[in-house]
């Protein structure tokens, strides 16, 4: 593949920027030609001289073949990796330089990523005071990021790029060819910045993430097996484009505030929070990783603050995750590769202290009100406190301050039901619908997701003049084709009982005869048998994986329904009528769907189905002479040119509920008597007979609550028009006066969770009596001074419903009521604690229990004695005395031990025996004290106690027999600073840092807890915050 074309960018009043691909022979013509000079002096590390170096000595030796007086071209090479960002290496390399008769004239070369480019820009800003130097990056960060902008540094004992200069590159030759070399996950990396300055800076280049994200990792990823190169010609277009986009961003910026005064702040967004992660997860983590998790931390931040929507931070989160960047620490990837390491709220609210943007003691983040755009032109500051609550997964609730009299508008997210069914009819239809007021969570991202692989439909977002983001889904007409990879729904129900259906209709592809699909822990659990039986019976071909009767499901493409008459079980879940009535239509004969064994159960969201079917062009005919029996036509769906999803009636009852248990008013401007869903007579079923006063037209929902305190029970009521409204029912019935049956709601105890136990399980916690029934659940109500509040909190089940319906509960109580797993509410309303806070003025308070997220809290009981190890600097020695006074056991460094026993100080044990018989002794005190002291004692290790094998193995063999050791970590500067000040020990190798990226695996590998030290924290606190690791 070759391709000519060159992109030229401005910097700082020069087109020095070069952008284009294959550029090698252009490049070196044009460095001739526009940098004369009698040397040129090209720096690169061992990995990128194998595969590009030939390539430039052979085209320097033919383009200067003919010259009377030829330049030199000279070459030195270093080893990859941090280590040569050093100040040793930039010496060596100068004075190789001057051996070589290097001069002012001398032109630099850095070929390579950001280690090679900062070192030799620092050497050329330096070298005779300055010389020309030019930039070849060969990773995508780089491109992107490092070598724009004229950032220059070394590392030093002290910590990353703290020595360096501002010297700009004369060129910048950004030859994209090199990316066919580079490894994926390095192309992942480099990809966080460019989706970074998307979203801060050009909603047009986000639009075009979004639309591309599908042919861009598909083709990425498609390597010669023998040789890992990537034939980039299908992208080549889209990558330039994405590549000059983010480059034109960064060259605006640095050339309007080059010495970061203010606006190239910017370029920092993501990285606030982003920072903090990757000080505690490197170097497993890589930076772009952790730009990514600061991105999605930082929106979330800027919608607790009211200035970003639900749909805007859906957006983002959605292509950090399709490009393959994780969007949370807690990810599984994440979690593997730092063994479960935590990333504790308050430990990186205390990282984030030292942040160069920060004024003072005030945290300053870029804060987002849309794509594109920013609150200010620069960082902003931001209280701890919220920044807090957005990291902390679980959260406090205090009583609101909002005054009696007070009215609030609020407008739920688009309805799930609605929003999903939505999604498929459009997927399936032939033709662009316009989805307005799309509910973005989690479920409805499964269903995107889904299918989106299975090719069913492409996916684009605009935004009107008004803000409002728009989907367009250009539908295939049900021409589904199955995928290779597993299809995860996570834990929507919703999505998988709908596709299991919908999925009969795929067609077998080059690479794949079946779709699989799966889904959690819980997802596996639900039932799904009775669609299955159904499907199956009418020609589908599907097979239970694991458990039979539930997820993970195999179903063979290629083997459609039939037609004819199906009949179904539906006593369990409306879900499974209302996927087979969409899948319906695409039979190949007409379909006559009989619902047997009983009343269907949830008719309202059969009828909801039947309805939106015929907005997409298919009439469903309800059989006039047979009970529960519905005639389907084949054909094909028609789009119409725009849907509008209503507000989600499930999620409104929330906010009614608020101001029924709280005598306030609320308004719900667009869900009234017209509604589709059955939950939007909640307020006149329920609420009004309990005593509040409520305002329905056809269109909006007012309620007014009563004076706190005299909410009535309804005696018996029948849910079962609206089953999941049940749990804000169940609420409020705790605090009404008399007792309240629910029934109608047996459904209710296979959705996210057993909801009647969970209700029952957790209203009991709080002193009310609340008594399960096989179809509903009783509660007994109380009044508020009645209630004793659970310090161990309210559990959710990662149930949403349970979490929201606690948080009305929890602002009636008097007292704190700490909600745990807070952000399972994202599955339909990311944004309610944002609403809660900001509408009903209810006081929130992110909250974190390190033990519990763990899993394994350290056991002060413990008698065993415990190891610490970490590099010297780390506060081993300080942490070690904390623990030994909390827990009551005798504290020892084993360094002091071994001098004891030696009568020599450290530097002289290794004087006069060197390394290896210092390091043979140091493992003798080690299985001295592991058989002598088994009890009572914490002992703090050398720092290079891992670096001997058997040393490692010990530590190893110590916890699998139900021993501690604790990795002790700290900000990696501090560690440096420390071990430079301090010169009572001889190196070992070539410096600290390098010590420490050789070690730091190994302390992972070798412990079973981990601590990040902070300073100024109590002995108690120290001992709280050491976590357990897989």
């Amino acid at each position: 593949m070759t391709t000519t074309a060159i992109d030229r960018v401005s910097i700082l009043g020069s087109d020095s920027i070069v952008v284009g691909y294959d550029l090698v022979p252009a490049l070196v013509a044009e460095i001739l030609r526009d940098l004369p000079s009698s040397k040129y002096v090209l720096v690169t590390d061992t990995n990128i001289s194998k595969m590009h170096l030939e390539s430039f000595k052979s085209t320097f030796a033919k383009l200067t073949r003919e010259s009377e007086d030829p330049p030199r071209f000279l070459s030195y090479v270093v080893p990859p990796g941090e280590g040569s960002k050093s100040r040793e290496m930039k010496a060596a390399i100068e004075d190789w330089m001057f051996v070589n008769q290097c001069t002012r004239d001398t032109v630099l070369l850095a070929l390579g990523g950001g280690v090679i480019g900062d070192m030799s820009g620092y050497v050329a800003a330096t070298f005779m005071r300055g010389i020309r130097y030019v930039q070849i990056p060969t990773t995508l960060l780089a491109m992107v990021d490092s070598s724009i902008g004229g950032k220059t540094a070394i590392d030093v004992p002290y910590g990353k790029n703290l020595v360096g200069a501002f010297w700009q590159p004369t060129r910048i030759f950004v030859d994209l060819a090199m990316l066919e070399t580079l490894p994926e996950r390095e192309f992942i990396n480099g990809m966080a910045e460019i989706i970074k300055t998307a979203i801060f800076w050009d909603e047009e280049e986000f639009i075009r993430l979004e639309r591309d994200v599908e042919k861009f990792t598909a083709a990425f990823r498609n390597r010669d097996p023998a040789t890992g190169i990537v034939d980039l010609s299908s992208i080549l277009p889209i990558l330039r484009a994405l590549v000059v986009g983010s480059i034109k961003v960064k060259a605006f910026v640095v050339t309007a505030d080059e010495r970061e005064g203010g606006l190239r702040n910017l370029l920092n967004f993501g990285h606030s929070i982003g920072h903090a992660y990757e000080a505690i997860l490197t170097p497993e983590i890589l930076h772009g990783e952790c730009v990514a998790i600061g991105i999605v931390k930082e929106v979330e931040l800027a919608r607790y603050l009211g200035l970003l929507s639900d749909s805007t931070v859906a957006r983002i989160t959605r292509v950090l995750s399709a490009y393959g960047l994780p969007i949370s620490a807690q990810d599984p990837v994440v979690q593997k590769r730092t063994s479960g390491r935590l990333t504790p709220a308050d430990q990186l609210v205390k990282v984030m202290t030292v942040d160069k943007k920060n004024a003072g003691s005030k945290k300053r983040i870029v804060l987002l009100t849309g794509i594109g755009k920013t609150l200010e032109k620069k960082a902003s500051v931001v209280a701890d406190d919220d920044i807090k609550f957005v990291l902390a997964p679980d959260v406090i609730v205090n009583m609101p301050a909002l005054p009696a009299d007070a009215s609030v508008p609020v407008t739920p997210p688009g309805s799930k039901s609605i929003t999903n069914r939505a999604l498929l009819l459009a997927a399936l239809s032939d033709g662009p619908t316009k989805l307005v007021n799309l509910l973005r969570s989690d479920d409805t991202e499964h269903m995107m997701t889904a299918i989106a692989q299975l090719s069913g439909a492409t996916f684009g977002w605009t935004t009107t003049e008004t803000g409002e983001d728009v989907l367009e889904v250009n539908g295939r007409g049900g021409k589904l084709v199955a995928s290779e990879l597993d299809v995860y729904l996570g834990n929507s129900g919703t999505s998988s009982r709908f596709l299991a259906a919908i999925v009969t209709l795929a067609e077998p592809s080059a690479t794949a005869a079946s779709v699989v699909l799966t889904g959690n822990k819980r997802m596996k659990e639900r039932p799904i048998s009775p669609l299955v039986d159904a499907l199956s019976g009418n020609g589908a071909q599907i097979a239970y994986l694991e458990a039979p009767g539930s997820l993970p499901l195999k179903i063979t493409a290629g083997k459609n329904l039939r037609g004819g008459r199906i009949e179904l079980a539906a006593t369990v879940s409306s879900q499974y009528v209302s996927a087979l009535l969409m899948a319906a239509p695409y039979a190949k004969s007409p379909v006559t769907l009989a619902l047997v064994g009983g009343k269907p159960v949830s008719q309202a969201y059969i009828d909801m189905t039947i309805a939106m079917m015929a907005s997409f062009g298919v009439t469903v005919i309800k059989s006039a002479t047979e009970e529960h029996t519905y005639e389907i036509p084949t054909g094909v769906y028609t789009p119409p040119t725009t849907y509008i999803v209503e507000s989600d009636a499930s999620s409104a009852t929330y906010p009614l509920a608020f101001a029924a248990i709280t005598g306030t008013t609320c308004t719900i401007p667009n869900i009234g008597s017209s509604s589709l869903q059955g939950d939007a007579k909640f307020a006149v079923d329920v609420l009004r007979p309990m005593g509040c006063t409520v305002v329905q037209d056809a269109t909006s929902t007012t309620v007014t609550g009563p004076a706190q305190g005299t909410l009535k029970a309804l005696g018996t009521i029948d849910m079962e028009p609206m089953t999941d409204a049940f749990l804000t029912a169940s609420v409020l019935m705790a605090f009404a006066s008399g007792t309240t049956r629910i029934t109608g709601i047996a459904n209710q105890r296979v959705k996210e969770c057993d909801r009647i136990s969970a209700m029952a399980t957790e209203l009991s916690k709080f002193g009310v009596i609340a008594l399960e029934h096989p179809d509903g659940l009783e509660v007994r109500g109380a009044t508020a001074s009645e209630l004793c509040v659970p310090h161990e909190g309210v559990k959710t089940y990662d149930d949403h419903r349970v979490a929201m319906s606690f948080s009305v509960f929890a602002s009636a109580v008097p007292q704190p009521v700490l909600v745990r797993d807070r952000h399972c509410v994202e599955k339909t309303w990311p944004g309610w604690w944002d609403v809660l806070r900001r509408k009903f003025e209810v006081s929130l308070e992110g909250y974190e229990d390190i033990s519990r997220q763990s899993g394994k809290a350290f056991d002060t009981a413990n008698p065993g004695s415990i190891f610490i190890i970490g590099m010297r600097g780390a506060g081993k020695t300080y942490v070690g005395h904390l623990i030994a006074k909390v827990l009551g056991h005798k504290f020892q460094d084993l360094d002091d031990y071994l001098e004891a026993k030696t009568g020599k100080k450290i530097p002289q044990i290794i004087a006069d025996e060197d390394w290896t018989g210092f390091r043979a002794r140091e493992l003798g005190v080690l299985n001295e004290v592991m058989e002598k002291y088994p009890r009572g004692h914490v002992f703090a290790c050398g720092g290079g106690i891992v670096e001997t094998p058997e040393a490692r193995n010990r530590l190893k063999e110590f916890m699998g027999h139900g021993g501690t050791v604790v990795y002790v970590h700290r900000d990696l500067e501090k560690v440096l600073e420390h071990l430079n000040v301090d010169e009572t020990r001889p190196v070992y190798g070539a410096d600290h840092f390098t010590a420490w990226r050789r070690r730091q695996p190994w302390f992972a590998d070798c412990s079973n807890y981990f601590l990040y030290n902070i300073d100024a924290r109590t002995p108690e606190e120290i001992v709280n915050s050491i976590t357990y690791t897989i």
